[in-house]
């Protein structure tokens, strides 16, 4: 499975973005897709996950209320919604995905960065 995340760039406190991760290859077997951040001098850390098929999700606190994850199975590509974003939500923002709820994440696109400055 390979993935493209892509849609990152430069927004003002309060603004929108939208981030997309396509997936392609042996799409079949994914089983969850979930998006990652990494801020300047800290550790990677949870954001958000869809399940493939059922589109099952989950947040993480500091996304829950201002991001969405949908998807698109037709197109297979996984979305990030980011509303009301913050100078803290700057990051490099990874998707990856798996096969099974009981594995880790092996599958992980490149990042795509995340600026949000007035």
């Amino acid at each position: 499975v390979q993935l493209q995340a892509s849609g990152g760039g430069l927004v003002q406190p309060g603004g929108s973005l939208r981030l997309s991760c396509a997936a392609s290859g042996r799409t079949f077997s994914v089983y969850v897709v979930g998006w990652f951040r990494q801020a300047p001098g800290k550790e990677r850390e949870f954001v958000a996950t869809i399940t493939w098929s059922g589109g099952t999700t989950a947040y993480a606190d500091s996304a829950k209320g201002r991001f969405t994850i949908p998807r698109d199975n037709a197109m297979n590509t996984v979305y990030l919604q980011m509303n009301t974003l913050k100078p803290g939500d700057t990051a490099v923002y990874y998707c990856a995905a798996k096969e099974s709820r009981y594995t880790n994440y092996n599958y992980w696109g490149r990042g795509t960065l995340v600026t949000v400055s007035s």
